[in-house]
Formats: C-alpha cells, sequence, structure tokens
C-alpha cells in the first residue's frame, strides 16, 4: 500500500504547515502594497515565560501576543541535546503559528519560539517536578562543568523555518549540603531547566561562564535580535523611540 505524504512525515517525526487556507496563506501570497507595506512586523511569543519577556523588553521587544504551546517536551530514548531543544522549539512554533492562522489581528505575524535545557554529557536535566528531581540535578551540577542549550525557531509571516541552537558552557563551584537544601527550600528551582536560576540565589554557584549570559536565563538576545533584524523587524526604530520619551 503507497504511503501519503503526510503518513511519511508522520513516521518520521516531522511536522507539516495545516494543509487547509488559512488567512495566513492568504496574506502570504498577497502581501500589502503602499501605504500597508509600511505597517508595522507583528510578532507572537510562543511562551509565557516571565523571563523571557523580562529580556525581550530589554532590548525594547514587546511581543503582540503571547501563544505559549503545550507540547510534550519529554525526549526520546537516545535523543541529544541539540536535537532535542530544535526539535521542541520548531514544535512550539509550529503550533503557536497554528492558533493564530486565522486570527485577523495575528495572521500575518512573525513566531518565535524557544527551549531550553541543562546537559552533562549526554544526559539532559530538563525542568524538576518535584524536590527529588531538583535535588537530583544540583547534586550532579556540584563542582562541575555543564551546557546550557537553546533552542531557538523563528517563522516568519509566509512560513520560511530560521533555527539556531546556543550552547553556553558554566561551571559550578562545590556545593554544600547546606547550600543544596536551602535552594530547595527557596522553591526557586520550580519551572526552571537544570533545577536553577542563574539570574537569582543561584548566581553565587557559577564560577565560570563561556557564552552567552542571557541564554542560561532562558533567551539568548545575540542570537534573536540578529534573527529578527534579518527579518526587517523595527528593533532600532523602537530604541529610538525609547529616546525620544527620555526627552520628552
Amino acid at each position: 500500500m503507497a504511503t501519503t505524504k503526510s503518513g511519511l512525515f508522520s513516521l518520521l517525526g516531522g511536522t507539516l504547515a495545516p494543509q487547509r487556507e488559512t488567512l495566513r496563506r492568504q496574506r502570504a501570497r498577497n502581501k500589502p502594497q503602499g501605504r500597508r507595506a509600511d505597517l508595522k512586523p507583528r510578532l507572537v511569543l510562543a511562551s509565557a515565560s516571565p523571563r523571557r519577556l523580562m529580556l525581550l523588553s530589554q532590548v525594547g521587544i514587546e511581543p503582540d501576543a503571547l501563544r505559549p504551546a503545550s507540547i510534550d517536551e519529554t525526549p526520546r530514548k537516545g535523543e541529544m541535546p541539540r536535537t532535542l531543544v530544535t526539535r521542541l522549539s520548531r514544535a512550539k512554533a509550529e503550533a503557536a503559528r497554528d492558533l493564530v492562522a486565522n486570527d485577523v489581528d495575528l495572521a500575518d505575524a512573525h513566531i518565535l519560539a524557544a527551549d531550553t535545557v541543562v546537559a552533562v554529557g549526554r544526559r539532559i536535566l530538563v525542568k524538576p517536578k518535584d524536590i527529588e528531581e531538583a535535588l537530583g540535578c544540583l547534586k550532579l551540577l556540584s563542582g562541575r562543568a555543564h551546557r546550557v542549550l537553546t533552542g531557538l525557531c523563528l517563522i516568519t509571516p509566509d512560513d520560511r523555518v530560521k533555527l539556531k541552537v546556543v550552547d553556553t558552557r558554566v561551571r559550578f563551584r562545590r556545593l554544600s549540603t547546606e547550600d543544596i537544601q536551602s535552594y530547595i527550600a527557596s522553591r526557586e528551582w520550580r519551572g526552571k531547566a537544570g533545577g536553577y536560576a542563574i539570574q537569582g540565589l543561584a548566581g553565587c554557584f557559577v564560577q565560570k561562564i563561556v557564552g552567552s549570559y542571557t541564554n542560561v536565563v532562558g533567551l539568548p538576545l545575540t542570537e534573536v535580535t540578529t534573527l529578527l533584524t534579518g527579518e526587517g523587524f523595527p528593533l532600532h526604530f523602537n530604541w529610538l523611540k525609547a529616546g525620544e520619551r527620555e526627552t520628552e
């Protein structure tokens, strides 16, 4: 029996853009001309993370909407960290794109998604589900180096997919039992890849960092702004407007 194209993509673990006609596709075919061509590009962030919103605001970017995607983030058997963050960031971006595909205000928006994991060798440390998992993460990271990887996915209004993986190396000092127990009691580990937040109390655990600090926080700003400005997003215009407000 012949395998259909959609079936083949399913078997390979890939995803296909929606096949039905959507407002997003219509707008991609009929790009605005004249005065409408100068309309400010819109941005949808496929996340509701306060840390990512804070980082974007730091460089003058305010998403027009948040569309956090609910997907299974469980690593596949034998999956490498780089492959995982690439797969998940793309899946989040595609899910968010499908959510706005027929939204009158957002159908032609850029979609930005990210996924961050901590890795020790080939071992992937995702967000701990409970105290026991958080304890395990901190004990493993104590006195050794690890990597923080973030996969970025930007889907343009005409559905071109831009992917990037940012890799930062971090070394922790040796943690005492009191360090670990007190950090667990702070509850700061909740919802954090690897069970810690470098921008919080765990900043005092870090002996050395090689690479992007904002990547460890959750969103590598250099790479994000490069992706957006490469697609004509008016980042610098926002900076100029901020300067004008300061002089008023």
